[in-house]
């Protein structure tokens, strides 16, 4: 999510972090995604076309999301799936505090 804001606001740079314990990560992504959140509701412009965010970057992370679930039930561990299209999507509630999960075989 660094990456898609860095490109929206024309900072065409990649970033390799480093590595950090876990509770730190999912922090650090909740707040890039955060970031980017804001910058999409703001009137800054856009330094790249919405096609290209979502063709790039924010693909990028639901590729890497599949390819997390696929090694999990590789693992034995696989991730129950939801229903995304019946869950409770609210504007500006990008955090971990989310409404429950709609599980769609339950």
């Amino acid at each position: 999510m660094d990456w898609a804001l860095a490109i929206a606001q024309g900072k065409q740079q990649w970033n390799n972090s480093t590595p950090l314990p876990w509770g730190a990560e999912v922090r650090r992504f909740f707040t890039a995604l955060e970031a980017f959140e804001v910058y999409l509701a703001s009137d800054q412009p856009l330094h790249e076309s919405p096609e290209k965010l979502f063709q790039g970057p924010v693909a990028d992370a639901l590729t890497h999301v599949g390819q997390i679930a696929m090694l999990r039930r590789l693992a034995g561990a696989p991730v129950r799936g939801e229903n995304y299209h019946q869950a409770q999507i609210i504007a500006g509630r990008v955090g971990a505090d989310q409404a429950a999960p709609v599980r769609e075989f339950d």
